[in-house]
């Protein structure tokens, strides 16, 4: 397996590993901030892809444990600037003869030193430009990541392995440091292109002062996350689902935000709050809005399939196909208005509620 191939199974992965990675991102941003910009949210994907890649290379290709049991090769190469001896021994570089420079080049003993200087250059980068770090922490944080690489080969990928398949090298240490020291210099051309993280965070504040439909289903996304964990463990536990689905369901959506001016501990922790027209929290018109909720989108459903199941047998199949795709459509259009706009639905508009955020209003 090469480079190149590497790489691809990063690419395929990354969707699934991005997503995993960057919720709690998006959660903790919309807490402080109120809001993502779109370059913040990029440079995470990127770091998580480079990252990704970055490791997929130092642990692929994977042998089998049978091929690595018989290996009699060094484990460690604990020599420094080994590569520098390498390199003038080895390649066919004669000083006096520039014609044998560009052949030097192309040869092994070249190119994997200087890759791994390139492997941790980004992470340079982006310590200095996202992060922040000066010299010191960028350069400490670079090696510590080296090491990490190193350690993983030299257990065999956390003693899978019956030994290190791969070499630890001391050398590589030196270069993927260097390379973070190199990153750290390119963040600073790059600081004069780019915004700074400041003016990017100055930005997100105001936009966040907003509620935007993304942070309204955000809130939504992780108040079911918490519901359906909780809902799990105690299924698990004690068995009785239909009950503790009911329990959970009053407890979670009704008695706790009571406690909490009527938000939700998604929508608490987003910086939500649940008000009427005149900018009021009202106890009755919150209980209220989330039990419309559950009538129009749970209740009403149930109860047409409930009676569907009861009719004609020979037009259930049917009715009960057109109701279902009646209401996907319903829930279809509902969801795109809430998350891609400000409108309001039905329940809210019924229960003369609104969402709005508590960015800049209240001490976070």
């Amino acid at each position: 397996m090469n480079y190149v191939e590497i790489i691809k199974y990063a690419v395929f992965l990354f969707p699934v590993i991005a997503f995993i990675m960057s919720f709690p991102f998006i959660l903790y941003e919309y807490h402080k901030y109120g809001s993502i910009s779109f370059l913040k949210a990029f440079i995470i994907y990127s770091l998580t892809f480079y990252l990704l890649c970055a490791y997929f290379l130092v642990i692929l290709p994977l042998p089998k444990i049978s091929e690595v049991e018989l290996l009699a090769t060094p484990r460690t190469q604990l020599i420094p600037f080994k590569f520098i001896c390498d390199f003038v021994s080895h390649t066919s570089l004669n000083i006096l003869d520039i014609h044998t420079y560009i052949k030097a080049l192309k040869q092994s003993w070249f190119y994997v030193p200087v890759f791994n200087i390139f492997l941790t250059l980004p992470f340079g980068v982006y310590l200095s430009y996202y992060f922040k770090c000066d010299l010191k922490k960028t350069t400490l944080y670079t090696f510590l990541l080296s090491l990490f690489f190193e350690l993983t080969q030299l257990t065999g990928l956390y003693f899978i392995y019956p030994r290190g398949y791969r070499l630890f090298d001391v050398d590589d240490l030196i270069l993927n440091t260097t390379g973070g020291i190199v990153g750290f210099l390119v963040a600073k051309w790059i600081k004069k292109i780019l915004p700074s993280r400041d003016e990017i965070d100055k930005k997100a504040i105001e936009n966040g002062k907003t509620l935007s439909g993304f942070r309204r289903t955000t809130a939504f996304l992780f108040d079911f996350f918490i519901f359906s964990v909780i809902n799990i463990i105690l299924i698990l536990i004690f068995k009785h689902d239909i009950y503790i689905f009911y329990a959970m369901t009053i407890i979670y959506y009704f008695i706790i935000p009571l406690f909490k001016k009527g938000s939700t501990c998604g929508q608490s922790y987003l910086n939500i709050k649940i008000v009427d027209y005149s900018k009021k929290y009202k106890v009755f018109r919150v209980i209220f809005r989330r039990l419309l909720f559950i009538i129009i989108y749970i209740g009403i459903p149930l109860l047409i399939l409930y009676y569907i199941g009861n009719i004609n047998k020979q037009i259930n199949e049917f009715i009960g196909c057109l109701v279902l795709f009646i209401y996907f459509i319903f829930d279809m259009v509902s969801g795109f208005k809430y998350l891609f706009s400000n409108k309001q639905l039905i329940f809210e508009k019924i229960s003369k509620t609104k969402m709005e955020s508590t960015i800049g209003k209240n001490e976070m």
